[in-house]
């Protein structure tokens, strides 16, 4: 029996895992300047709403799957539609990341569309998407995705010029029979090249770039950015978590991906560079190029301006366990008194930043 047909079959016997919808999810935050870009209705990334779809394989192959050499591991994607109406497609899934990839119980998935297969409306166009899964079972670890995702939904709401992303209750199906259905979060991220496209660029893969070649205002917002997550875990010359965008004015846009190693999570995993010289992914450490407090003061603004919608995206997020809520916005308390201290900010900002 061919593996299309075992799947098919598998997919049929657990049809009722798969025509349970999504309960609809409570307003997480305003209209991000990401979410008005490039809309087209009933598209992936229109909506903040949450998905539920079901992934059948071969989940023995794929967790075994760590190699440098990925493997295609053929899929069945099946969802209910805005109708009621059950939809299923052929997909195949490899696996992708560094760290996760060693580590996490069940790897980090690309979900790849196959062009001559037609595709429900919420998927049309799509190529190959990343998919962000719970690393391991425990409930923390659902925390921790859930918190990721929200950081690049922050990221959202200070630029369009960041990856869009959809956040989904997963049920991966064993097709082989041998492992019981478990259900998660993960969430989708934007395919670089529409990202790059609703930038009006195209991505350069071009390493070498150093912070001063970027944009001045975009490279600054990224810096305080990741300041303010705690994330140290970058590098714009190495293309370390970072994708860059250059427009038709050969004008550079870093845009930053790949956060759970920030302090705002501190997952048990993550740990600083020693060469950094902070003990803790929750110690802050400004790694941006120097600038004047002339210079900082519109992105403070910037940042100022979203804090409510950005408190409203945890405390609105389902899931998300208070204990969570409430560690998540206390170090965001930090940054806000930081940046809006003159003298806060000459010490941990000014006199920290990188020559050059």
């Amino acid at each position: 029996m061919s593996v299309a047909r075992r799947l098919r079959l598998t997919v049929a016997a657990v049809a009722a895992l798969v025509i349970t919808p999504w309960p609809a999810a409570r307003a997480v935050g305003p209209q991000t300047a990401a979410d008005t870009l490039g809309r087209s209705p009933g598209r992936l990334f229109d909506t903040a709403e949450p998905i539920a779809f079901t992934l059948t394989t071969d989940l023995g192959a794929v967790a075994k799957d760590r190699g440098t050499q990925k493997r295609v591991h053929h899929a069945v994607l099946s969802y209910v539609g805005p109708a009621g109406d059950s939809t299923s497609f052929d997909v195949q899934l490899r696996t992708r990341g560094h760290w996760r990839l060693r580590t996490c119980e069940f790897p980090p998935l690309k979900v790849e569309f196959d062009r001559e297969t037609a595709k429900p409306a919420l998927f049309a166009h799509q190529k190959s998407l990343k998919l962000v899964v719970q690393c391991r079972s425990p409930r923390a670890y659902a925390n921790y995705l859930l918190e990721e995702y929200l950081i690049y939904r922050i990221y959202n709401l200070l630029t369009e010029c960041s990856f869009r992303v959809r956040l989904a209750r997963v049920t991966y199906v064993d097709a082989a029979g041998k492992r019981t259905p478990a259900t998660r979060y993960a969430f989708f991220i934007e395919d670089d090249d529409r990202m790059a496209k609703r930038c009006h660029g195209h991505v350069l893969e071009q390493q070498g770039i150093s912070q001063a070649d970027a944009g001045f205002s975009q490279m600054g917002l990224l810096t305080v950015f990741e300041y303010l997550i705690g994330n140290t875990d970058w590098s714009v010359a190495a293309l370390h978590n970072i994708v860059l965008v250059q427009d038709s004015m050969g004008e550079l846009y870093p845009v930053p991906y790949d956060f759970d190693w920030s302090g705002v999570i501190s997952t048990p995993y993550a740990f600083p560079d020693a060469r950094l010289g902070i003990r803790t992914v929750r110690d802050r450490l400004y790694r941006g190029a120097c600038r004047t407090p002339a210079d900082f003061a519109p992105l403070f603004v910037r940042f100022n301006a979203v804090k409510d919608s950005v408190y409203a995206l945890y405390r609105g997020q389902p899931d998300l366990e208070p204990k969570r809520v409430a560690q998540a916005l206390g170090y965001y308390d930090e940054f806000y008194r930081i940046i809006n201290d003159p003298r806060w900010v000459n010490r941990e900002l000014i006199h920290n930043c990188l020559p050059g």
